[in-house]
């Protein structure tokens, strides 16, 4: 790299006092993965959506971070909430932004089933198993996934009638709608319950794989590596062209490609772009921003400032300590949180 690629990120770090020290190149390239730190929803009511997710799901507790209401999970991540006059609309009434729900483990999925059923304040989302109605609860009443996908297609459907293959009962996932219309995902059965993973969609998943990568040092959630290995230069991979079932939407779910990375012990997971526009900026929406955890901001800053990386904004103040936000690969927002 010349030298005078540096003079302008050297005369912005000077002006912005304390940010103007900036590690070698290589030392940045080695910094360590940041760490999930929370989900960012918009809420009418934080204080009402906190009691709902601890009610519904026990090991969580309400908590307070940064001077905003929170959701903390035994595995130290949190879901922060912003207060607002009315809660933002969601998806079909709004568009789609790359983040799609979130997501807990629980250690029995069926038993919390059966105590949610109970409950008139919770409300159960059905999967469809077809375009033509028919919906399970939870995806192991209806016909397994092949080949690594949750889901089969019309024609693979069709030949699972033909060849009699039955539900694989036990454990999987299923959904509820939480407060302001949010979509949680639950997946049982898992040693302990804990918050686990946001699941987004992507314009191009393996190329927003490379760029978690490449920016965020980020490592690839097992088995959700491409088939063959890509490059930024060849990770564009056609959305498949059927639709699979079990699906939260009656038409169905495109599946593939697929791809995830991990923060900690909290996934990023992705299905490509349902639909045929694209995802809109996180901000000001039902799920804002996704935040991870970095022990020293000011080498990230450098980092992704060098490496060409959208920033929404300068550095600012956070409760007691300060963060940054940039942008991800489908418009969403990135806060950069710096937590000794």
């Amino acid at each position: 790299m010349k030298s005078t690629a540096l003079i302008p990120t050297v005369i912005l770090a000077a002006t912005l006092a304390p940010w103007n020290q900036i590690p070698a190149r290589g030392q940045t390239n080695m910094l360590p993965a940041p760490g999930f730190h929370h989900l960012h929803l918009n809420s009418a009511d934080p204080d009402a959506a906190i009691g709902f997710y601890t009610r519904q799901f026990p090991t969580t507790s309400k908590s307070s971070w940064g001077g905003l209401p929170a959701l903390k999970s035994p595995n130290n991540v949190l879901v922060l909430f912003n207060k607002v006059a009315t809660a933002p609309l969601a998806p079909p009434l709004a568009p789609q932004t790359a983040i799609w729900h979130f997501g807990f483990h629980v250690t029995d999925v069926r038993k919390t089933i059966e105590t949610f059923k109970s409950r008139p304040e919770v409300k159960l989302l059905p999967l469809y198993t077809g375009d033509e109605g028919g919906s399970v609860l939870i995806n192991s009443d209806t016909w397994p996934g092949t080949g690594g996908v949750l889901g089969l297609t019309k024609a693979q459907i069709a030949d699972a009638k033909a060849k009699g293959v039955k539900p694989a009962g036990g454990g999987g996932f299923a959904y509820l709608q939480g407060p302001d219309g949010v979509i949680v995902e639950y997946v049982g059965n898992q040693p302990v319950e804990r918050m686990n993973h946001v699941h987004m969609y992507q314009d191009d998943p393996f190329c927003a794989q490379i760029w978690y990568q490449k920016h965020l040092n980020a490592p690839v959630f097992a088995g959700r590596a491409p088939p063959t290995p890509m490059t930024e230069a060849n990770c564009k991979v056609a959305r498949a062209a059927d639709r699979t079932w079990p699906a939260l939407e009656k038409e169905g779910t495109f599946r593939v490609p697929t791809a995830a990375v991990m923060f900690g012990d909290v996934a990023l997971t992705w299905y490509m772009n349902q639909g045929d526009k694209p995802l809109v900026d996180t901000r000001g929406h039902l799920a804002d921003h996704v935040a991870l955890s970095v022990a020293d901001l000011d080498a990230w800053i450098a980092k992704l400032r060098g490496e060409g990386v959208k920033f929404l904004g300068e550095p600012y103040k956070l409760g007691d300590t300060r963060a940054v936000m940039i942008e991800g690969p489908s418009r969403e927002a990135l806060e950069l949180v710096e937590v000794k």
